[in-house]
């Protein structure tokens, strides 16, 4: 009988392979494999080696490109990511260019129009992406997008004025080198200061990935255009082109533990780079129109057009979505968060504004306070959750009782309710006040106080003639009217005077509402009665 084995925890984890572990492996392994296959083949190949490495030269951006939108995918950015691995493309297309040019045209150099135009695109969406800030909306990044377009159509323009349909002399490629030196080095530039800026762990860590490729291309770039001229594919400094391909793969199968938590970085610098990123595609743009002048003049003209008009519309979207989201925190920040209701801000200015435009009529102007009764009793005893539910349906309830446009119920504080009405006498709010009175009392919901369910009390101020008091005075008046209909046994409506003497109506007969000694009881539910 065999005994049965057993594998501890710690012995099972090490028998499994994450697949981030994997690929983190395959990410060292592979360049080097890479590497030493493309090496080998050149130096084994002999009459074939151009053929042989020219396959290698488009292997290498394509599985860089796969590397990438297979990030894209596992991260769930599809942004940053997409557009690099689409420039890969772009690449490892003007590179096939080159291998059709050397196979079918018996051009050695393999510079050929198409190459030079997929090998100026390959930098446009590199371009786009660390040059365009992606918290911005889709207009901005539309703009952006034209600009970083019109940025590769100058581009191809220059490549026009040095290489013809079957290739370029050498001044042209002279030429064209230094325009890919420049655009290269702005690339390299962008992404380093993005990610020395950034703060926020996934975008940072593609900045990263971007600036370390973008700078190993512009050194690799720069070593094979001014250095390697001479030099045909098929020899053994191409696997050097590869380097930043392999690079670019093994950092984007590196694999990292998600953390939310923002990065350190100087204050001052994220938000200078944030101004300043706006400038980063029009100088580009200002800087090659300016290579264009002296031989396409008009181009260049339009290029300084493009760049002004980009950038200025630019602003104009983003100072207009800034004015928007002014205007939206500004009404966040005069509404409560929890009922939905004006808050005790919006309560004072309005309160304010509406005391202000009675004195200038010599209309009437009312205020109802109104409380949950036993509303702590009902804290303790159900829970806060709780509370806050009753507090939601109680203001909804109060809101739809306030019919006309001009009367305003806010949130006055903790379980207590405002209610402003501009133009009202004392029985147009008597009747209001009890009809939200009723409408919280047929809300049925349930509660430990007296009688098992949600009621309020609800004090009535009114100033008929305003004689330069103060609208405090009417605060006052309702208050002290609230603090009446509690005392009286809650659950009902009350009103104070402020200011000269008014008429109330009680049960339909006109009452003279005493001075602040004294209140009237309006209307009470069936806990005051008996």
């Amino acid at each position: 009988m065999e005994t049965p084995s057993y594998t501890t925890g710690a012995a099972r984890s090490s028998a499994i392979v994450e697949p981030g572990a994997a690929m983190r492996r395959i990410g060292v392994v592979f360049p080097l494999l890479f590497l030493v296959a493309h090496a080998l083949s050149i130096a084994l190949a002999g009459n074939r080696a151009q053929l042989f490495s020219l396959v290698f030269l488009i292997l290498a951006p394509l599985l860089a490109g796969a590397a990438c939108l297979y990030r894209a995918r596992r991260d769930r950015a599809t942004g940053g990511w997409t557009a690099l691995g689409f420039a890969m493309l772009l690449w490892a297309g003007g590179m096939g260019a080159n291998m059709a040019s050397a196979l079918l045209l018996q051009n050695t150099s393999g510079i050929t129009l198409l190459s030079m135009l997929l090998f100026v695109l390959y930098g446009v969406p590199i371009l786009f992406t660390v040059a365009s800030p992606d918290q911005e909306s889709w207009h901005v990044r539309l703009v952006d997008g034209a600009l970083a377009l019109t940025l590769g159509y100058l581009f191809f323009v220059y490549t026009l004025e040095f290489a013809g349909p079957t290739g370029a002399n050498t001044n042209g490629v002279l030429n064209l080198r230094l325009m890919f030196d420049i655009e290269n080095l702005f690339i390299a530039a962008f992404a380093l200061i993005r990610f020395l800026a950034c703060s926020d762990p996934p975008r940072r860590a593609f900045f990263r990935a971007a600036a370390l490729f973008a700078w190993a291309y512009l050194a690799a770039a720069f070593y094979i255009n001014h250095f390697q001229m001479e030099s045909d594919y098929g020899s053994l400094v191409d696997p050097l082109i590869d380097l930043p391909f392999l690079l670019l793969i093994a950092l984007a199968l590196r694999h990292h533990a998600p953390d939310t938590r923002p990065m350190a970085v100087m204050r001052t610098l994220e938000r200078t780079v944030r101004a300043g990123s706006p400038l980063m595609l029009p100088a580009t743009l200002l800087m090659v129109s300016a290579l264009l002048v002296p031989d396409h003049p008009a181009l260049a003209i339009a290029g300084f057009v493009a760049a002004t008009l980009g950038y200025g519309l630019r602003n104009i979207l983003v100072q207009m979505r800034g004015f928007d989201e002014r205007d939206a925190l500004e009404r966040l920040s005069r509404l409560d968060a929890l009922t939905g209701l004006s808050n005790r801000r919006e309560f004072d200015e309005r309160l304010r504004l509406e005391w202000a435009r009675a004195g200038r009529g010599g209309t009437g102007l009312a205020l109802l306070m109104i409380d949950i009764d036993h509303f702590k009793l009902l804290n303790d005893s159900f829970g806060h959750p709780v509370g806050d539910q009753r507090l939601r349906a109680v203001a909804q309830a109060l809101a739809g009782c306030a019919m006309r446009g001009s009367d305003m119920v806010a949130r006055f504080g903790g379980e207590e309710f405002a209610v402003i009405l501009p133009s009202t006498d004392p029985s147009e709010a008597a009747v209001l006040a009890e009809r939200m009175r009723m409408a919280i009392e047929q809300l049925d919901l349930a509660s430990p106080a007296p009688g098992g369910r949600v009621t309020v009390s609800i004090g009535i101020g009114h100033i008929g003639k305003l004689r330069g008091d103060a609208a405090e005075r009417l605060l006052a008046a309702a208050d002290a009217a609230l603090y009446d209909a509690k005392q009286g046994g809650r659950n009902r409506v009350m009103a104070r005077r402020a200011g000269p003497a008014i008429l109330a109506t009680v049960n339909g007969h006109d009452a003279d509402v005493s001075a602040s000694r004294s209140s009237t009881r309006l209307t009470g539910g069936p806990a005051m009665r008996g």
